[in-house]
């Protein structure tokens, strides 16, 4: 299979180093490319200079905008799989062989790293554990499915998935949004557990009076697409 692994990056100059080693190491036959997101620090700067595989966006998309380039691209030039894989050092590439693993074996058109199912590694913030059960409350109330990590951005997927998100995919905050689109449509989603980390460096997008923000907004999202 043909995989590429797509890694958003906005400011992310102390961890992105890291995270194409880690890939390199551990999954040493898939592809990568970096979506620089416009960063205003030194990220492009370093992926030029270390010769690492990177699109610069000229303009701020928001992480939205950022997959959804890594999708394009990945569907443009024919490759099999996708998966998504945050630059900021928490996810760990060791676990991206049980993603393709099980959605090849099992016939999936979506797997999400879930940091929930055996509860090891990092487990996140309190705040952000409480948002993680609303979405997973939602997504069983409407859709009838338990996703106990809705929000994890280690996401692979295949053509068909891919097809759908370069049509059309959320600017801001889109993975819960994104799992209730393809429970909607009938895909085949599963969850595989998976340990992360803390960010290693930088910080978070989401502040306090954001966070609000982005439970409304995602709640209303969510609500949406079932209507639809």
């Amino acid at each position: 299979m043909k995989v590429l692994v797509i890694i958003p990056a906005f400011n992310e100059e102390e961890s992105i180093l890291k995270t194409v080693a880690d890939i390199k190491e551990h999954a040493p036959d898939y592809d990568y490319v970096i979506i620089n997101d416009a960063s205003k620090d030194n990220t492009l700067k370093l992926c030029e200079d270390n010769g690492l595989h990177v699109i610069n966006l000229p303009v701020n998309l928001g992480i939205g905008g950022a997959v959804q380039t890594g999708y394009l691209y990945a569907y443009k030039n024919g490759y099999d799989l996708a998966v998504q894989f945050d630059g900021d050092g928490q996810h760990d590439a060791r676990f991206l062989k049980d993603l393709e693993k099980t959605l090849v074996e099992e016939n999936m058109d979506m797997v999400i790293g879930s940091r929930f199912l055996e509860r090891q590694g990092y487990q996140s913030h309190g705040f952000r554990r409480a948002g993680i059960k609303f979405f997973r409350f939602l997504l069983r109330l409407f859709f009838g499915r338990r996703i106990t990590d809705a929000t994890s951005g280690m996401r692979m997927c295949n053509r068909k998935v891919m097809a759908l998100f370069i049509k059309d995919y959320p600017r801001d905050y889109p993975e819960p949004e994104t799992v209730a689109r393809l429970l909607r449509h009938k895909y085949r989603v599963k969850e595989i557990p998976v340990e992360m980390k803390a960010r290693e460096a930088g910080v978070s997008s989401i502040s306090p009076w954001i966070a609000v923000y982005y439970m409304v907004k995602v709640t209303l999202a969510i609500f949406i697409e079932r209507l639809r």
